[in-house]
């Protein structure tokens, strides 16, 4: 790191990813700021534009421009997603502890302290899980059921994979950013590096403004995505159930024949035949489809293609080190 870097390095690095948030910037700017000029320590916000279409980025920049010896911004030229749009952040960090923050306020930005102080008590990792829900019933019970999926199948300890807010050490923000996954789940990944991960609660509150981005297919697709990126219990399993069902049908077939020499010819299950053949073509097909999302994650590794493309990057020149005397 150039000598000017280590001079301006400042104590605490802020990722917030950022996607058509224009009606929610201005109240996380009057509550985010305040909150890290009490630290009493250098600090530094890194805004990641992921492709808004909305008026966000100029918002970021017209608070570059009101900020800029703590303010930071990477300019996406589409919408990569908000994992990508994390790891592009980290790639910009500077400080020795980086904390990750949505923007659409639904996690304090007053609870950044906490996390702080865990990680300088000797933690590497700082896992959140969200106090009281201010979600509907239908998204808190669908996520602590897939919270429970994940687990037992990735053996990865999250008791609130959804909660962006979290901080990390610089030793594990340089190993993330050695990771060149093209889908990943950072939280996810950060635990299966980590060597002291804690969690604490924190506060939630409703949306401030705008709605969720995270539509009911994203959501299957961001846990699809976690349980292939990180087992492969899943074949594991599936693997079983063909075994299983190989001997089922093997006991169905000498049952059969057997029937057809005490008994004589029969007609009668033929419908039960079809309704067993069309239960087996959909195992089949789940387990075709189960084994493209491997293939395809793979396919998308090899290729080796940028993960994110970004147009520019806003920030101060950084400044020289006066001479010593």
């Amino acid at each position: 790191m150039p000598a000017t870097a280590l001079v301006n390095a400042p104590a605490v690095s802020v990722v917030i990813p950022v996607y058509n948030e224009e009606a929610v910037l201005p109240a996380l700017f009057a509550r985010l700021y305040p909150v890290l000029d009490a630290l009493g320590e250098p600090y530094e916000l890194i805004f990641v534009n992921d492709g808004s279409r909305d008026r966000s980025a100029q918002m970021l920049a017209e608070q570059f421009r009101a900020r800029p010896d703590v303010t930071r911004v990477v300019l996406f030229n589409g919408n990569f997603g908000q994992h990508m749009a994390i790891m592009a952040g980290f790639e910009q960090v500077r400080g020795q502890i980086a904390v990750t923050l949505d923007a659409d306020l639904q996690n304090p930005p007053e609870e950044i302290p906490r996390l702080l102080e865990a990680i300088r008590a000797g933690h590497d990792y700082v896992g959140t899980i969200r106090r009281q829900r201010e979600d509907s019933a239908f998204r808190r019970v669908a996520s602590k059921a897939m919270n429970r999926l994940r687990e037992r199948i990735t053996r990865i300890t999250m008791t609130d994979q959804g909660c962006m807010l979290r901080a990390y050490d610089r030793a594990l923000v340089d190993t993330l950013n050695a990771c060149g996954e093209v889908n990943t789940f950072i939280p996810a990944l950060a635990y299966t590096f980590a060597a002291s991960p804690t969690e604490i609660e924190v506060g939630h509150e409703e949306r401030f403004a705008g709605e969720s981005k995270y539509s009911l297919y994203k959501l299957i697709r961001l846990n699809f995505d976690l349980v292939t990126g990180f087992s492969i219990v899943p074949l594991q399993w599936f693997s079983l159930i063909g075994i299983l069902l190989s001997f089922g049908a093997g006991a169905l077939f000498l049952l059969l024949v057997v029937r057809r020499f005490v008994l004589g010819a029969e007609v009668e299950g033929v419908f039960t035949l079809f309704a067993l053949q069309f239960f087996l073509v959909g195992i089949l097909l789940f387990g075709i489809g189960l084994m493209g999302e491997y293939v395809g994650r793979i396919q998308q590794e090899v290729r080796r293609r940028p993960r994110y493309r970004v147009a520019g990057v806003l920030q101060a020149a950084p400044t020289a080190p006066e001479d010593a005397a």
